[in-house]
């Protein structure tokens, strides 16, 4: 299947080029891939998100990450990048003739300008200006990827990492996981690191909110399937 992947990468590659180039600069278009996490970006045309070959995934690529096979394209999400720019994106996943995931065609298209001519417009108009969008952190280095994730679901909670309670903290690893925070190596360490606890106390949180994920999990089939076998004997 490495030899198809590969294939399937190699055969993506000019295409970047060509659609930057129909598009405009305003357009970027990125192969990634998901093999190699922390250097994911593998072919790049246009400069909206500043990346490069080498450079990393984003959050939206560590939650592709974290659901592998079972990952869907994310088709027309805005997001807004650190410096400002909105950005409207699509994420195509990249799979083998097998369905094994491996990568993702992404198209990025700044739309600052056409959402302030919009809100310029709508103001002239009297109509409400449009909602915010959420934050992304784009860029080369992983590691400022995770950092941005963990900082943001830490501003969500409200509170610092002491006040939390341990359902809450467990709350906290089991959502980074869910984000495929933990799928980039040394990702662990440095989530210990940003929450100021120890290592072996990170891998305990994380090891604990993967059990309660499973047996939620086990606990949810388990009530499908009464509930279906409840549903077929009330039909016979």
């Amino acid at each position: 299947m490495k030899r198809e992947q590969d294939a399937i990468i190699a055969a993506l590659t000019p295409v970047v080029d060509g659609i930057v180039a129909t598009l405009g600069s305003f357009c970027e278009v990125v192969v990634h891939d998901f093999r190699r996490p922390e250097n994911s970006v593998v072919a790049i045309a246009g400069t909206v998100t500043g990346r490069s070959v080498g450079g990393s995934m984003s959050e939206i690529g560590m939650g592709l990450l974290a659901r592998g096979d079972q990952a869907e394209d994310q088709l027309n999400y805005v997001t807004r990048t650190k410096d400002g720019k909105l950005v409207k994106s699509s994420t195509m996943v990249l799979r083998d003739s097998t369905g094994t995931m491996f990568g993702a065609l992404c198209v990025n298209l700044d739309i600052t300008a056409v959402t302030q001519a919009h809100t310029l417009i709508g103001q002239l108009a009297g109509l409400a200006a449009p909602t915010g969008a959420p934050t992304t952190t784009f860029g080369d280095d992983i590691d400022s990827v995770v950092a941005a994730v963990v900082d943001a679901h830490q501003l969500d909670q409200g509170r610092p990492w002491a006040d939390l309670s341990r359902a809450e903290r467990l709350s906290l690893f089991r959502a980074l996981d869910e984000r495929g925070v933990f799928a980039v190596r040394r990702a662990v360490p440095q989530v210990a690191a940003r929450l100021g606890i120890s290592r072996a106390s990170a891998y305990q949180y994380l090891s604990q909110a993967r059990d309660t994920s499973q047996a939620r999990n086990i606990s949810q089939a388990r009530d499908t399937s009464q509930a279906r076998d409840t549903s077929q004997e009330q039909q016979a």
